[in-house]
């Protein structure tokens, strides 16, 4: 029988006599460590860019070119310059729906996951780098190049994560999802230091601030690029058998029908499509509260740009510790309770975050501190409890679908921010808005029997979930 329609574990990986070949074993290992390094390339997007710079700098250029109310009108619309950010995150993502599902179904089509992870990468690095134009009044420049950018990381991910079923046995996936969100928090640790260095000493270079900023900004897009080529070396494509039900998936011509199609097949998967919604909940949340921080803790709280990287640089170190903490905390209590227990924290977290005082960085770091503690965590443990869900042959069409809730879905949270603020004026509304995505996405979770859902998707049930 071929292990790979009931459970697909990686080549080499061990067969029912225990036994696995060196060589392959070697293998297998080299091509974890290429898989983690995507993570290491892209990671700094997320943090130097997503988190930090690109949201304050595009408010204070989309303030350049506001009218005397503080509205700037992008087809004639008005719109307060302070939600332009927000509504540009929520829009590339609305892309990435329209472009995830398409490229899941060819990659499971063709088995090469690699030319199509590479043409989102490289889009995506090109994009970033393209954000040191931005300046002046040229907030939708700005803005059309996030757009780009943020979709082009939504596609490449769900390609990135379609891997870690085939290159990692059931028994193995917590830990290595976790080595990979450690390693893309390493990165955009160090990273951050040096965009710190640049951005508090910038006279000292002879540069200006916004020149400061915009080399961060670019100086991402570049890394991206240079450190997606140990990925794109070292793992290798497979071709999977098909799982029952493909050929709709496979004739689907566009986006949206790719979605409903692979929506289509998970019907016969119910649990799976379960867990799925309580992520797409709970994770929008996460994505939000990480895309907006800056904004916040800039506008609401006014916290210098320093504080606010040294904030982030906090949450970078702490969630490498916290990635891997929760790793082995998974490995007693299982992935589900130690997820449940992280929402319950990030409900906390949005608590305190809503009173927090304003000109008082203390606090903001001790906000930052509990938020590096459960990030990665809860982000890795997701993905690998995900992994064994997936049928096999369906690893890229479902990551696809699993990448839209990480992602691609996650426009709800930054247009019910951006909402808020448009109707209040108040950054502390807008947080407080999203903790009932936390609850919601920790009731739906809780109701999700995952080891009935292992089974269920033809994997074998390890033995601690």
């Amino acid at each position: 029988m071929d292990t790979r329609t009931t459970g697909h574990p990686p080549d080499g990986a061990d067969g029912p006599d225990g036994a696995e070949d060196a060589a392959a074993r070697a293998a297998r290992r080299r091509e974890q460590r290429g898989w983690y390094f995507y993570d290491f390339a892209c990671s700094v997007y997320s943090t130097s860019v997503l988190t930090v710079f690109v949201g304050p700098y595009l408010t204070s250029v989309a303030k350049a070119a506001a009218d005397p109310d503080g509205f700037v009108h992008p087809l004639g619309i008005p719109v307060r310059a302070g939600s332009v950010f927000p509504y540009a995150v929520s829009a590339s993502l609305v892309l990435a729906v329209l472009l995830m599902p398409l490229a899941g179904a060819a990659a499971d089509r063709s088995g090469r996951r690699k030319p199509l992870l590479a043409l989102a990468a490289y889009v995506g690095a090109g994009a970033t780098a393209g954000l040191f134009l931005l300046d002046g009044d040229r907030y939708l420049l700005g803005a059309g190049l996030l757009i780009v950018a943020n979709a082009a990381l939504a596609v490449s991910m769900a390609l990135y994560n379609a891997y870690l079923p085939q290159i990692a046995a059931p028994h193995e996936r917590d830990a290595v999802s976790s080595r990979g969100w450690a390693f893309g928090y390493t990165s955009g640790a160090l990273v951050l230091v040096l965009d710190l260095v640049l951005y508090t000493g910038h006279e000292s270079f002879g540069l200006s601030e916004s020149e400061a900023v915009r080399i961060c900004l670019a100086s991402a897009g570049l890394w991206w690029g240079a450190f997606t080529v140990i990925p794109l070396r070292r793992l290798r494509d497979r071709r999977l058998p098909r799982a029952e039900g493909a050929e709709g998936a496979e004739a689907a011509g566009s986006g949206w029908r790719q979605l409903r199609a692979t929506l289509k097949d998970m019907r016969r998967h119910p649990l799976t499509l379960a867990f799925l919604l309580a992520y797409l909940l709970y994770n929008d949340g996460v994505q939000t509260v990480i895309s907006q921080a800056s904004v916040f803790g800039s506008e609401e709280l006014g916290l210098d740009q320093t504080t606010l990287i040294t904030a982030v640089l906090l949450v970078q170190v702490l969630a490498v510790a916290g990635a891997l903490g929760m790793g082995r905390l998974a490995r007693t209590y299982g992935a589900k309770r130690t997820i449940l227990a992280s929402l319950a924290l990030w409900t906390a977290i949005l608590a305190a975050g809503y009173f927090l005082p304003a000109g008082a960085p203390v606090w903001f770091y001790a906000l930052a501190a509990a938020i590096g503690l459960v990030l990665g965590g809860s982000q890795a443990l997701s993905r690998s409890l995900f992994s064994h869900l997936v049928p096999a042959g369906k690893e890229a069409e479902y990551f696809a679908a699993y990448e839209m809730s990480d992602r691609g879905v996650s426009w709800l949270g930054p247009l019910v921010f951006g909402l808020a603020y448009q109707l209040t004026g108040s950054y502390r509304d807008a947080i407080a808005s999203l903790v009932v995505f936390f609850a919601l996405g920790f009731v739906l979770l809780a109701r999700v029997p995952v080891r009935r859902a292992v089974a269920a998707a033809g994997n074998p049930v390890p033995e601690r979930l």
